[in-house]
């Protein structure tokens, strides 16, 4: 028994400040900030556990040598408006090298580092960041950092090993999201060409296609236990993944009915977002949630038509809260093919580019659970690599 719990005999609890350093990031004032010059690592560029440079910060200054950044370095957030965010991490790459980073972020630099990397992504150093936080502070300091624990395993070859297994979980992990943001966008580029009006489509008012239905509160009636499912906003934006339950049903959706959002905040990610209900007697529609029912057009090419519609779209001004009234749905105009063959072929196209989206994000899930699996018996010594 250790401070970090039970570990093989052989194995010893070592603080962060015994086996490598904690170095403070670069403070920079706005009129060093230029368009050119070193890049700084700040939080942004920490997503998911790996460097991301969608979100960029240069400056041309004078940089000390110790903000500068070496392969292998663990770049650290310690201290973030949003306490969720303190503590991510990533490892330094050889690309990334010779960058600077910022006053927020903490660089550990040690022998052990690709080692320490995973184990900043398990729950010991977490429990430890948790503890430390607590409900109040939103930092940790190097003070704190250099007293943190790991286990460490008696030779380098057993901790090279486990780094090993990791980083090739990591990669695996990596690729699945590769592959899955390339059939997004070849997904994103089938939808543009299958759903752009051609020859024989006709143009019709939206209320010609689609009957609308207006959802109804369920707020009073919201119980765990119920039934029902309440789609409100927050339902359709997670694609159903946060769900609220009712004992109760005012507004019942049917099999094939297309429920859109119809109010969001500026710029909000919602706002005309569809769910296409997959079976009778389930769903309960909310208050600013709509029912469109297709009049004999197909309800999945619809579902692909309506969702997130450029026009409904273009009522957000990115200032007020915007709200689809029943004037601008009267006003919609949409076009689609008048032979409802050619429908059901876009349709289906389509629904196969998401099912094998949805089988990919299933195995990503899984392999996403199988490392979280090997790091609790790995860096613990539960599983031995010798």
């Amino acid at each position: 028994m250790t401070e970090v719990g039970v570990v093989p005999e052989d194995w010893e609890a070592h603080k962060l400040s015994e086996i490598g350093e904690s170095i403070i990031g670069l403070t920079y004032s706005p009129p060093n900030v230029k368009s050119f010059g070193t890049l700084v690592l700040r939080s942004s560029n920490v997503q998911g556990g790996k460097l991301d440079f969608k979100d960029n910060v240069f400056v041309e200054m004078d940089l000390p040598q110790r903000v500068i950044v070496r392969k292998n370095d663990i770049l650290i957030c310690v201290r973030n408006g949003s306490r969720q965010l303190i503590g991510k991490c990533a490892l330094i790459d050889e690309n990334t090298a010779g960058s600077a980073f910022g006053a927020f972020m903490t660089v550990y630099r040690s022998a052990y580092s690709t080692f320490v990397f995973h184990q900043f992504q398990s729950n010991i150093i977490q429990r430890q960041i948790n503890e430390t936080i607590g409900a109040t502070i939103n930092q940790i300091t190097n003070k704190d950092l250099s007293a943190f624990q790991i286990p460490l395993p008696p030779t380098k070859a057993e901790q090279t090993a486990i780094a090993t297994a990791l980083n090739d979980a990591d990669r695996l992990i990596t690729q699945l999201e590769q592959l899955i943001a390339k059939k997004r966008a070849v997904k994103q580029g089938a939808m543009q060409a299958l759903l752009k009006a051609k020859e024989r489509w006709e143009e019709k008012a939206l209320t010609e296609v689609v009957d609308y239905i207006h959802g109804k509160a369920h707020e009073r009636d919201i119980d765990e236990q119920g039934k029902y499912i309440v789609v409100n906003s927050k339902f359709i934006s997670s694609e159903g993944k946060v769900a609220k339950h009712s004992h109760a049903n005012y507004c019942p959706a049917r099999k094939n009915d297309i429920l859109t959002v119809l109010s969001d905040l500026p710029n909000g990610k919602a706002l005309a977002k569809c769910f296409l209900v997959p079976e009778n007697n389930k769903y309960a529609v909310n208050q600013r949630i709509c029912i469109w029912r297709s009049k004999g057009a197909d309800p999945l090419f619809l579902f692909y038509l309506l969702n997130r519609h450029k026009y409904f779209m273009a009522l957000d001004d990115g200032v007020a809260q915007t709200h689809i009234l029943n004037h601008h749905i009267e006003k919609c105009v949409i076009e689609l093919p008048n032979n409802i063959a050619e429908q059901t072929r876009i349709a289906r196209i389509l629904s196969d580019m998401d099912g094998e989206l949805s089988a990919l994000e299933g195995q990503l899930a899984k392999w996403r659970g199988v490392k979280a699996g090997m790091m609790g018996v790995l860096l613990t010594g539960k599983i031995r690599l010798v």
